[in-house]
């Protein structure tokens, strides 16, 4: 259960810097406001929202429930996490985040919202190579290596 709240405080810390607080700085910076009406583009842009910020709640409720711990780098799972969302690909949660800050680039139609977004895929993949990878490797060994030939790092395989 602690680390269930320790996972719920983390991502309201992440959510909220990195996909409210910082995309609002930027739509205030280049004047861009909500769009008075809801057109079919912004009608997608609000889908990929929702579903990266599912995919992303899903891997926080994974990490926790299974993992026994938190997507924190200073309080990570005890446990190798290879269920849920991970079973399809071992970078479950940026791709969550990297699809909600994509959708809401398309809601707002803004450049600057698209390369915040492309810049926090290159970020979240360098992280992954030269940090998570890594540590990964030392905390579970020869059983991360084998997760690692069996799941892509960035495009989801769908088997069971």
């Amino acid at each position: 259960m602690l680390a269930l709240f320790r996972s719920i405080v983390y991502s309201a810390l992440f959510i909220s810097a990195v996909l409210v607080f910082i995309p609002e700085q930027i739509l205030v910076a280049t004047g861009i406001t909500r769009p008075p009406e809801i057109g079919p583009w912004h009608s997608v842009g609000l889908t990929l929202v929702v579903l990266g910020g599912a995919l992303a709640i899903w891997c926080i409720l994974t990490f926790a429930l299974v993992g026994k711990g938190t997507p924190a780098p200073f309080d990570p799972p005890r446990k190798l996490v290879a269920a849920g969302p991970y079973r399809w690909v071992r970078n479950p949660m940026y791709i969550g985040a990297g699809t909600a800050l994509t959708g809401a680039a398309l809601f707002y139609q803004s450049a600057a919202l698209v390369a915040f977004a492309a810049g926090f895929i290159v970020v979240a993949h360098m992280f992954v190579v030269l940090f998570e990878e890594p540590t990964l490797e030392r905390t579970f060994g020869a059983r991360y290596a084998d997760y690692r030939n069996a799941v892509p790092r960035w495009m989801p395989t769908w088997r069971s």
